[in-house]
């Protein structure tokens, strides 16, 4: 397994090992940051906070509003009348609990929970796409103007991901490329109605991250790492499951070992003896036993999922998102773009997002042709590229990139890493792979039900980082 860190991971080597540790706060204190009183004092403190802080920052939904409503929905009102009234006794027996019982039942002990609704134009099953960069050997032309990257259809996934600590800030990271002219992180003059690069906080907020994006800062890429919640890696499994086409540069991780059994108590007929040889010892001090003191285990390899995904509230505003304890979005996904799946270093972030939304997405131009050396007129389109491939490149573990196509019906290898594909190749398929996403992404704009489904300023290019 390759050593390879990430230097976007965090400046403190101390937080590493806790990197995938997920915190809980005690129940106490969850159940009255999620009760009603809780819910509004908290509401009106972050409403407070939001004010003082929208002049410089964004706010926690991304946008300039400073105004935070708690989700007080009618199911809540009932409990908590039927708990006042009753004192507590009577709540299970009361009829309005019937279907919330059902629901806490179905959902116990689950990380998140996926509602997958009606859509059209979707296959039942998840394609392989390699072949869109890969054909023998790396393509010289990507086929950015194929009818597979033709949006004609939007899946929309109602996820539930549940969280068991207090709300608190998120740790957030600034990437911008050099490839501008001014390649300064902040900008010379704030601009207050920019709100675009926030279009993805709405994740984060509703899970109890707070995200902290101030409005000086300019960047192409922000990332998150933490708090670490197990239910990132779950969503990212299910857009990945849900997904149209994937384009995998990176194998699938093995799941991990079945822990030993452990050792059944002696019965009274089958005495543990002692060794004479330790009771007999010369030596008062005992031996350490090593079992006591195990290595850390190696970091588990891990992968980066890269999506064009759209956020939607679950009713209309996105306070119905936020619940105790839990958050409920809607997200989207299009058949014409598909996934990308690469390896990924240690240190990588546990997610990001592209500062770019569909709506200035859709405004790009596509070279005309697909010939090696075709630019579109503004050259844009190759920026973004270009942007994209700096920031995974700096995510990517390219001893363990796989360079691999379909043929008749059969997966087959075609060079792995530790063929004779050298480093030269990867970085082409994964130029590539950006290429043909973000063509994908500029083409949806054609598409009726795109424009119909998606909400074009809260849509983007995201990535999880999965198992």
């Amino acid at each position: 397994m390759s050593s390879a860190v990430s230097p976007l991971g965090p400046i403190d080597p101390a937080s590493v090992p806790e990197a995938e540790t997920e915190k809980s706060a005690p129940w106490i204190v969850r159940k009255l940051v999620g009760s009603m009183t809780g819910r509004i004092v908290r509401s009106s403190w972050e409403t407070l906070r939001a004010s003082g802080t929208n002049v410089v920052c964004l706010s926690p939904w991304g946008d300039s509003s400073p105004l935070l409503l708690p989700c007080i929905r009618f199911r809540d009102l009932a409990v908590h009348t039927i708990i006042a009234a009753t004192g507590g006794m009577a709540a299970v027996a009361a009829p309005v609990m019937g279907p919330v019982s059902d629901v806490v039942v179905s959902t116990l002990g689950d990380t998140i929970l996926v509602e997958v609704g009606m859509h059209v134009g979707f296959d039942l099953t998840t394609k392989a796409a390699n072949d869109l960069i890969i054909d023998g050997a790396i393509k010289k032309a990507f086929p950015i103007h194929s009818r597979r990257l033709e949006t004609t259809g939007v899946k929309t996934m109602t996820i539930t991901l549940k969280y068991k600590h207090v709300p608190e800030d998120a740790s957030l990271g600034f990437y911008r490329s050099g490839l501008h002219k001014d390649n300064s992180l902040f900008a010379s003059v704030m601009d207050y109605l920019a709100v675009e690069k926030g279009w993805f906080s709405p994740y984060l907020f509703a899970s109890g991250r707070r995200p902290v994006i101030p409005r000086s800062v300019k960047p192409d890429v922000i990332f998150c790492h933490g708090p670490f919640l197990s239910g990132d890696y779950r969503v990212g499994e299910a857009l990945l499951a849900e997904s149209a086409a994937v384009i995998s540069l990176s194998k699938a991780v093995a799941p991990p070992p079945e822990e030993p059994a452990a050792p059944q108590p002696h019965s009274a007929h089958n005495l543990n003896l002692p060794n004479l040889s330790n009771v007999f010892s010369r030596s008062r001090t005992p031996s350490p036993d090593p079992a006591l003191t195990p290595l850390p285990p190696p970091p588990t390899p891990r992968r980066l999922a890269v999506f064009v995904v759209g956020l939607k509230p679950h009713r209309t505003f996105w306070t119905t998102s936020a619940r105790p304890s839990e958050s409920v979005v809607q997200y989207q996904l299009l058949n014409g773009c598909p996934a990308l799946v690469v390896p990924a270093k240690i240190g990588a972030p546990l997610l990001a997002w592209d500062t770019l939304t569909l709506e200035e997405l859709w405004k790009v131009a596509l070279p005309e042709s697909e010939a090696p050396d075709a630019k579109s007129a503004d050259g844009k389109f190759e920026g973004i590229v270009t942007v994209l491939y700096e920031f995974l490149d700096l995510c990517t573990d390219w001893d363990r990139v796989v360079l691999s196509m379909e043929q008749a019906g059969e997966e087959e290898d075609v060079q792995d890493g530790t063929a004779a594909a050298d480093l030269e190749e990867k970085r082409e398929a994964l130029k590539g792979a950006i290429k043909v996403l973000v063509a994908a992404a500029i083409r949806s704009g054609e598409s009726k039900e795109a424009k119909k489904e998606v909400d074009k300023e809260r849509s983007g290019i995201a990535m999880w980082r999965i198992p």
